[in-house]
């Protein structure tokens, strides 16, 4: 079967990497798979000609909204991935979710990373839940060798000392991810604690979002923003680093957080149904609501090793039991023969 991967064109998104993640599945069953961002086709009408010019005879798209929209009346079979803004922020405008119901009605099958995706699905669309797969994602990390971070972050004009302890929030700039949350608690600890550093690490996705975090971080002490990095370097980044950070006010399921319970770094996330997907307070990671609260835990992340080592050891456990590379695939592979 010849299947296009449809994703939407945002940079280093959790979006593109489940995609590719599928692709590889989907190649490794013996399927013919193209990948696109849906700013390559913009239109229902571009989506029709591309089609019928590569001979393809199924669709898979990631985001019920983004890409969904593009896929109504679409002449061949196609699935949903949903992404979880899908879900979470598009849903709460009544004509986006006009558009998503009729994708769901016409689209073979649907997938959720999570239980509380999938409820949150049926809510809105109850007759959705026989189309409704719940598949929580894999992860794959694979740092650089060659990387070295804290060398980068000094020629990049951050003073570290060498028992600086670095906190990561990576993220692509954009409101839902709420880069601002935790910065003025986190300068002000690092008044009085000037061990401790945050980074942001991602690409500038909303412009005007971007001015801020960059307004921001000029002018508060221990924050500073690096911008994107190459996947392999950001792996890397993790795996040199104390902790990752996540401040979104919503999540389907955090790639990143993922990324860095494969690779040993213990997280600390903002309260949010998709973070509580993958964080059981004091057993994978440990959980905030506000920015006052992020100081708390990572304060005892700082002092606590054994604490430290028992979420490290509880997330690695946590994706042997849930989230196997082996099982994703198991799942697409018998997905796909629903778009037969």
């Amino acid at each position: 079967m010849r299947v296009l991967l449809l994703v939407p064109a945002t940079p280093s998104s959790g979006n593109t990497t489940s995609a590719e993640r599928i692709r590889n599945h989907l190649i490794a069953e013996g399927h013919s798979c193209l990948f696109l961002e849906n700013d390559e086709l913009s239109t229902r009408g571009h989506i029709r000609a591309f089609l019928e010019a590569n001979g393809i005879s199924a669709v898979i798209g990631v985001h019920l909204y983004k890409v969904g929209r593009l896929l109504q009346g679409c002449p061949v079979p196609f699935g949903i991935v949903f992404g979880g803004t899908d879900l979470n922020e598009d849903a709460k405008s009544a004509a986006k979710l006009a558009v998503m119901a009729s994708v769901v009605r016409e689209s073979r099958f649907l997938v959720a990373f999570t239980d509380e995706l999938k409820e949150t699905a049926v809510r809105l669309w109850d007759d959705s839940h026989t189309k409704i797969h719940v598949q929580p994602q894999a992860i794959i990390t694979n740092p650089t060798k060659n990387f070295d971070w804290r060398d980068y972050l000094y020629k990049a004009g951050v003073p570290l000392k060498p028992h600086t302890l670095l906190f990561l929030l990576v993220c692509g700039l954009r409101r839902v991810k709420d880069p601002l949350f935790i910065i003025h608690a986190f300068s002000d600890w690092h008044e009085t604690h000037a061990d401790v550093f945050l980074l942001i690490i991602g690409p500038e996705l909303d412009p005007v979002l971007s001015a801020e975090v960059k307004n921001c971080t000029a002018n508060m002490s221990g924050v500073w923003f690096v911008g994107p990095l190459p996947q392999a370097h950001l792996h890397a980044a993790m795996s040199s680093s104390f902790c990752l950070v996540n401040s979104s006010i919503s999540e389907g399921m955090s790639g990143a957080i993922l990324e860095a319970m494969d690779l040993g770094l213990p997280v600390v996330a903002r309260t949010n149904s998709g973070n509580r997907s993958l964080i059981h307070h004091e057993e994978t990671g440990l959980l905030f609501c506000t920015g006052r609260e992020f100081v708390v835990q990572a304060r005892r992340l700082i002092g606590d090793s054994l604490l430290r080592r028992h979420l490290i050891t509880g997330a690695k456990n946590l994706l042997e039991t849930s989230h196997s590379l082996s099982s994703e695939r198991r799942t697409y592979a018998r997905l796909v023969h629903l778009l037969i």
